[in-house]
């Protein structure tokens, strides 16, 4: 496992660099315009979301549990011009104080987490009242030929992307007691058809704890 995750943590840059320059880039530079105030990126990879938070940022906190990700996150960190503290924790496990953070921000993680429910319950657990999550994920697909695809390939997509293809991702934030405020569906681009279902949105901690609509 330590032998593979040391080939991703490689490769991942230059593997999305197509798909980054085909309109996931500019899904992050949108997005994440957004953010503002203290800010929590779960799963932070390689650390290809610094580059897009401005300047209504006031303090930037990332975490990333593996530790071959880790030291290419750590070096774009070295480069970025304010602080950022890292901290290595996986999402389900987030070493937080309740309430902690005006954003949270989740891009291409909740498909790899172990625990989607647990990492979205701590994601709301960290959020100040009021607060708000920003998320890109690709998700499972509306159209059912499609997602029958993405159950018998996700096995596959599981050895080679290190996630799964078929979650229904915005279901769960729902279910985890968000609200969905806004939300788009998209497509990534340059990667197998079965990969491509993208959610693009932002959600709030419902005062409830119920996630509708």
């Amino acid at each position: 496992m330590s032998l593979r995750n040391r080939f991703f943590a490689a490769t991942y840059d230059s593997m999305c660099k197509g798909t980054e320059a085909a309109g996931l880039q500019a899904h992050r530079e949108v997005l994440l315009s957004r953010a503002s105030g203290r800010v929590v990126e779960i799963g932070a990879g390689t650390g290809r979301n610094l580059a897009f938070y401005g300047d209504g940022v006031e303090a930037l906190t990332v975490t990333e549990p593996d530790p071959h990700m880790v030291r290419r996150l750590e070096r774009r960190i070295e480069e970025h011009p304010r602080p950022v503290k890292l901290v290595r924790a996986p999402a389900e496990e987030l070493p937080f104080a309740d309430g902690q953070f005006d954003v949270a921000v989740s891009t291409l993680v909740l498909c790899g987490v172990e625990d989607v429910a647990q990492a979205l319950g701590e994601l709301r657990r960290v959020l100040k009242p009021g607060g708000e999550l920003l998320f890109i994920e690709h998700v499972r697909s509306d159209e059912p030929g499609l997602a029958r695809w993405q159950d018998r390939l996700n096995g596959l997509n599981r050895v080679v992307a290190h996630c799964d293809c078929n979650r229904s991702t915005v279901d769960a934030i729902r279910a985890a007691g968000f609200r969905v405020t806004e939300l788009e569906r998209s497509e990534l681009q340059k990667v197998p058809p079965f990969v491509r279902p993208l959610a693009v949105g932002t959600a709030t901690p419902s005062a409830d704890g119920r996630g509708a609509p």
